[in-house]
């Protein structure tokens, strides 16, 4: 990437959640091979269980606002809707005098670019007469939903919500049923924080002007059409944001080049990983916020069991004993077919030649990350943007199967077994999958490394940066 004044200096400020701030520091990462210096924000919480970088950086420092929990937010303890509401109100003057003692001291921003869920950053920003950009954490066909539900297909995309099978026509998007669009849109949606937040975001998008850009998660030959779907959104690719390391053929858990981020531990299973036959594993992950059932952590160990396949299955809060949390059934079946373990280095997992299959809750990062790594996907959606994803993974990319719910909750053990044979057997369906995941990982790879689509997109637009200041 060409090197730009080193009197640049970008503040970065992301959404207080790993699923935000993986992307985000890799993107500010990037930001450093232009020879700029970046100022990387979350929350003060979120920053103590930020994992110390092996390598540290001249140029990057980090910086904190409040989100009114500043001693750490539990999911399962504080609610939801507080939270958002205290993020909203303390998030804006924190950041502002952030902002605010880096100008006292002589550190003036060049640009700020924000993560969704924080529209107020881009108010904050303008308030110090700062151009700001936002970074789309999810795929652009995501984004495109939202717009238009904001655009006059509100109704279309509610009265479908109701109707998980009613079919949605969007310009320039797939065909889409109820099912496949965000979980915010559905009757059963008790998280009322979001909508108006994401409204406040495309008001804010459509202050700023047709011309300007909005940084996506993806790459152009993997979302072509919804990347230019929209008549007033200008998105512009600059993913698969992942770590260097992985791009360049190193070791992806190295975290000096941008790997897992977040503090963990476990047992060592690489070397179990590398006692097992090529593209043989099942990797099981359901992210870093959403907790299973007992019901359906019970079913997957059933679907599991009959598949005979061996697993590595990171299940948060291993080993509690609640009842939700307790002794799974059959686990000592369980422990002589697999391992389970609390806490992985993703990247590093999918890239290891033995991984096979990954069931996955499809957040975008990790379906990002399995299509970068060519493994393999059986979805299984629970929320937000994960419904979408699970689309695309199915029916746009071919990389994968969607599981089916029995009851509209509940994906049941014989329905793990069945995608598990689907997309890792020798039948035509599962080749298929196979062949489409090699060839994403290689379009993937082009896309993000130095002259691919991704950078090139990256690098026009600091050129326009450059050309302003």
């Amino acid at each position: 990437m060409a090197s730009y004044s080193s009197t640049f200096h970008f503040l970065v400020v992301s959404f207080p959640s790993q699923g935000h701030i993986n992307p985000s520091l890799l993107f500010a990462k990037r930001l450093l091979r232009s020879g700029s210096c970046v100022t990387f924000a979350t929350s003060r919480s979120a920053l103590r269980q930020m994992r110390e970088s092996k390598e540290t950086f001249d140029d990057l420092s980090y910086a904190a606002f409040s989100d009114g929990y500043d001693d750490g937010f539990d999911i399962g303890k504080h609610d939801i809707q507080q939270f958002m509401d205290e993020l909203k109100r303390q998030g804006p003057q924190t950041l502002g005098e952030l902002i605010g003692n880096c100008l006292t001291e002589g550190r003036e921003f060049t640009h700020v670019f924000y993560t969704t869920l924080i529209p107020w950053a881009a108010d904050v920003a303008s308030s110090f007469r700062l151009r700001s950009t936002l970074i789309w954490t999810q795929p652009a066909t995501v984004l495109d939903i939202y717009y238009y539900y904001f655009d006059g297909y509100g109704d279309v995309i509610s009265d479908a919500g109701i109707n998980s099978s009613s079919p949605i026509v969007l310009p320039g998007l797939p065909p889409l049923t109820g099912r496949d669009v965000p979980s915010f849109f559905s009757p059963e949606n008790h998280y009322s924080y979001f909508l108006p937040l994401m409204k406040r975001q495309f008001e804010i998008l459509d202050e700023q002007g047709n011309s300007h850009k909005v940084l996506v998660n993806t790459f152009d030959a993997l979302e072509e059409g919804p990347l230019r779907a929209t008549r007033k959104l200008n998105l512009v690719g600059i993913g698969p944001l992942l770590p260097s390391a992985f791009l360049d053929g190193h070791n992806p858990s190295d975290t000096s080049f941008g790997g897992d981020i977040f503090q963990g531990s476990s047992k060592n299973y690489t070397e179990w990983l590398n006692n097992n036959p090529r593209a043989s594993v099942i990797y099981i992950c359901f992210g870093s916020i959403h907790l299973l059932t007992r019901r359906q952590r019970d079913e997957l160990a059933r679907g599991l069991l009959s598949s005979s396949r061996p697993f590595l299955w990171v299940m948060r809060d291993a080993g509690k004993n609640d009842e939700e949390n307790g002794q799974l059934i059959y686990q000592e079946e369980l422990e002589r077919q697999g391992i389970i373990i609390p806490w992985s280095t993703q990247v590093e997992v999918l890239s290891h030649p033995l991984e096979g299959c990954f069931v996955t809750h499809c957040g975008w990062n990790s379906t990002s990350e399995s299509l970068a790594c060519g493994v393999p996907m059986v979805a299984c959606p629970q929320w937000v943007d994960q419904r979408t994803d699970a689309k695309l993974v199915e029916d746009m990319w071919k990389t994968g199967v969607r599981a089916n719910l029995k009851s509209g909750t509940i994906i049941e053990g014989e329905e793990i077994r069945r995608c598990l044979d689907l997309v890792m057997g020798e039948g035509e369906k599962g080749e298929e999958i196979r062949r489409n995941a090699r060839k994403w990982k290689e379009l993937a790879k082009e896309a993000a490394g130095e002259g691919g689509s991704s950078d090139k997109n990256l690098r026009a637009f600091l050129e326009e940066i450059a050309s302003s200041v």
